[in-house]
């Protein structure tokens, strides 16, 4: 991936801007901003189209914390004007406001154009190809980060495999490392819940399915033309199979997930000349994966009729999420065993809500890593993954946030 030398924006009136502040998940990135250990030297507003939820969003966050320094900007995704007066006015914007297939891309075009660092949460992997054709030199000349999945999807794939890479590594020593084929898997397991944005991203990113292929055919003559030194990185094939070490059945996981750590291990040197990586889901008993499999089979079947489409994004409205006692319930689990010249290294990457809680804490501090942490960050720019754009310095922050980390 090429690189160019950062550039320091103008002095701005904010560090961060939460677009979306008023949403669930919006709210709860709030929450946690207004608690991070940042706050006391954090400036930042929250953003939306409606005044008077931005102010009572507003009190919440001075309820609790009255010192919080932060202020409110009006914007709307119709409205390419103040998107843009709201990127200027920022270091880096942070968007909950999804499905991004529908709302996304004049936010981004918005932050290139004013030389201003992104995050998002998204798992829609048609948003993130878009958006890799559309602004990838453009935000690289501007030195600016567009980052992706900063939250469940795709935190702790992404930053796990580069810990694991790393302690790889140091099994393989300085001569070895960085020079010798890697193979990583990560498995998940989890408990909890979905919030009605998700379910809607979800079916939306189901109903243009050949939509999305047939944009792809012309993304990767895009891509095959771009020069590069590497890459000679990818995902596993996918197979179902059963792991004795964990006494439970693995399943390919076809989320953006994989995508985002192949595109990590492609833009980092570290990884090897020849990096794979292969993502599943863990459960006790085959049939009990064989019968989600084909629910989602059916959901997808579904969404290709508008008729269908509709109805599903009918069961849940997108503001819909899990109450405080169904989060405080949820965890998740994702370990990685990772192989190197015959040498082998088993991690783990855990936390709470995955969906909520830990969601929002993961896009916050990828916010604040980019507001703060300049001078630790690899100089990966473009639309990069969290692992190129942050890395170590993200996974430091996250391990002071409460999300676990090791070796085991």
């Amino acid at each position: 991936m090429a690189k160019s030398k950062a550039q320091k924006p103008a002095s701005r009136p904010f560090h961060i801007t939460l677009f979306g502040a008023t949403g669930f998940t919006g709210r709860l990135t709030a929450e946690y901003l207004a608690g991070c250990q940042d706050s006391s030297h954090l400036k930042w507003a929250i953003a939306g189209r409606n005044p008077a939820k931005l102010e009572e969003c507003r009190k919440a966050i001075l309820a609790l914390n009255p010192q919080a320094d932060v202020s409110i900007i009006e914007a709307d995704t119709r409205d390419p004007a103040s998107l843009k007066k709201m990127a200027e006015q920022s270091k880096v914007i942070i968007t909950t406001v999804g499905p991004y297939l529908n709302y996304g891309e004049p936010l981004v075009r918005a932050c290139v154009e004013a030389g201003t660092h992104y995050v998002d949460l998204t798992g829609e992997p048609e948003f993130v190809e878009s958006l890799e054709y559309e602004f990838q030199d453009a935000a690289q000349q501007k030195a600016v980060k567009i980052v992706n999945s900063c939250g469940f999807d795709s935190i702790p794939h992404d930053l796990g495999a580069l810990y694991t890479v790393h302690e790889l590594n140091k099994l393989l020593g300085a001569e070895r490392a960085g020079k010798t084929p890697v193979h990583v898997e990560g498995f998940v397991q989890a408990g909890g819940t979905f919030s009605g944005g998700t379910w809607h991203s979800a079916i939306t990113q189901f109903s243009r399915l050949r939509e999305y292929a047939k944009k792809r055919k012309v993304w990767n003559q895009a891509r095959s033309a771009r020069p590069t030194d590497r890459r000679r990185s990818r995902v596993a094939s996918p197979e179902i199979k059963y792991c004795k070490p964990f006494g439970a059945w693995a399943f390919p996981f076809p989320t953006i997930d994989p995508q985002v750590v192949k595109r990590t291990g492609a833009a980092r040197k570290e990884y090897g000349p020849d990096f794979c990586y292969g993502h599943y889901v863990l459960t006790k008993h085959l049939h009990t994966g064989l019968g989600g499999a084909v629910a989602v089979g059916g959901l997808v079947a579904l969404s290709q009729f508008e008729f269908g489409k509709q109805k599903l994004l009918k069961v849940k409205d997108p503001g819909q999420g899990p109450s405080p006692s169904q989060r405080d319930k949820s965890w998740f689990r994702v370990r990685f065993v990772g192989e190197a010249a015959g040498l082998h290294v088993w991690t783990e990457v855990s936390g709470g809500d995955p969906g909520y809680g830990e969601t929002s804490k993961m896009l916050a501090e990828s916010a604040l890593c980019l507001a703060f942490d300049d001078d630790q960050l690899p100089a990966n720019y473009g639309v990069v993954t969290p692992g190129a754009a942050m890395g170590e310095a993200l996974i430091t922050r996250l391990q002071n946030a409460g999300i676990r980390f090791r070796t085991i």
